[in-house]
């Protein structure tokens, strides 16, 4: 009997907004995209919820913590990450009122009004553009 096939590695993705600051970017701060703009994410871990990994590594990466998450949706366009297959799960994190600090990969964290000049990691131009569409319908 053999087990299940590899599959795609999980992901997860976290747009943080601010009313007044905009969206928070890091800059990557390891390969692939090595100092470009990116959502705060990473792999999922064994045993833990989407859910849990996106805190994670939000907190991981710059210092923030995130209370209430809101689905953006589901992101598995093959190519998305020149590393293999992955799946991303993207979530909305309102945070108001936080410093944000580079730590683990991140080698920078920015808040930005205008992200689309920006060149962005991934599919992280999509996600923030979906991001968008959801945050202007729930006006």
């Amino acid at each position: 009997m053999t087990g299940p096939p590899a599959g795609p590695a999980l992901t997860t993705d976290c747009v943080v907004f601010d009313a007044d600051r905009g969206f928070l970017l890091i800059r990557r701060g390891h390969p692939p995209f090595q100092g470009a703009y990116a959502l705060p994410g990473g792999f999922v871990e064994t045993g833990e919820t989407v859910e849990h990994a996106c805190r994670r590594e939000l907190a991981e990466e710059t210092g923030l913590a995130a209370g209430d998450l809101r689905l953006v949706g589901v992101y598995s366009e093959p190519g998305r990450d020149p590393r293999g297959p992955t799946v991303s799960v993207a979530y909305l994190a309102l945070v108001e009122g936080q410093p944000a600090a580079a730590g683990s990969d991140a080698a920078a964290t920015e808040w930005i009004k205008d992200w689309r000049s920006l060149d962005l990691a991934f599919d992280h131009g999509r996600i923030l553009d979906d991001a968008e569409r959801l945050l202007a319908a729930s006006e």
